[in-house]
């Protein structure tokens, strides 16, 4: 077994021998329930989580002119990916309804990461960001300084969070006793969740991935396909 510390995404979740790993619903729900299969998803006790649903919060720079969604028409937003739920998704389907002619923003700024975006509004060089609610909650406890000139706007539509997987090429047996250590986590494994503030993980079914893909399909209905 080898340890990536830095893999090459997305192309590590689609190797087949992929024993553990974690991915976005977004990437999964689109392109890897067939290659993957759902081990469990954790429940983390930040806000704006609920179970093993997770949302995303809303930033703009404090002090500046947005003050609700609809002040940000024709503004600039940072997003960590365009594959991202939590960035770019949950925020396209909020401002869905805001778009005209299949655009509101003025620009949108790809940063790389949720840290990165958040920067992005709080140096000036965006207006709005979506933030995923886990992220923000590590940086609001390990770096508060990070979150200083920024304000939260609102939190977005929650959707399941993101999943551990394995390659499907992993033996079915093998596959049932990662579920259950992490369903029934012993005592060292329980010491590691409660430092990275995991209630405790749950086995969720694509059926429940699919609440991702309507919060895209409410953007798609109202003619809002990318975020822009």
């Amino acid at each position: 077994m080898t340890l990536l510390p830095s893999p090459e995404l997305p192309a590590l979740w689609h190797r087949e021998d992929v024993l553990l790993t974690q991915t976005c619903g977004y990437p999964y729900m689109k392109s890897l329930r067939d290659k993957v299969s759902l081990l469990a998803t954790p429940c983390f006790d930040f806000d704006g989580c609920e179970g093993s649903d997770y949302s995303s919060v809303i930033i703009a720079r404090a002090g500046g002119q947005v003050h609700a969604l609809a002040d940000a028409r024709g503004l600039i937003a940072a997003a960590n990916d365009p594959h991202s739920n939590s960035g770019m998704n949950v925020l396209r389907h909020a401002v869905s309804l805001l778009a005209t002619k299949g655009r509101f923003f003025g620009e949108v700024k790809w940063s790389g990461s949720h840290a990165a975006s958040l920067r992005m509004v709080r140096d000036g060089e965006a207006d709005i960001a979506a933030i995923d609610c886990v992220t923000y909650g590590y940086l609001k406890e390990e770096s508060p300084e990070s979150l200083h000139g920024t304000d939260v706007l609102q939190y977005t539509a929650q959707t399941p969070g993101l999943p551990l997987v394995v390659a499907r090429s992993v033996p079915e047996p093998l596959q049932r006793r990662l579920r259950d250590a992490l369903l029934s986590p012993g005592a060292k494994l329980r010491g590691h969740m409660e430092a990275l503030h995991i209630r405790e993980f749950q086995h969720i079914d694509d059926a429940k991935y699919e609440r991702i893909l309507r919060l895209e399909a409410v953007a798609l209905a109202v003619g809002y396909p990318a975020l822009l």
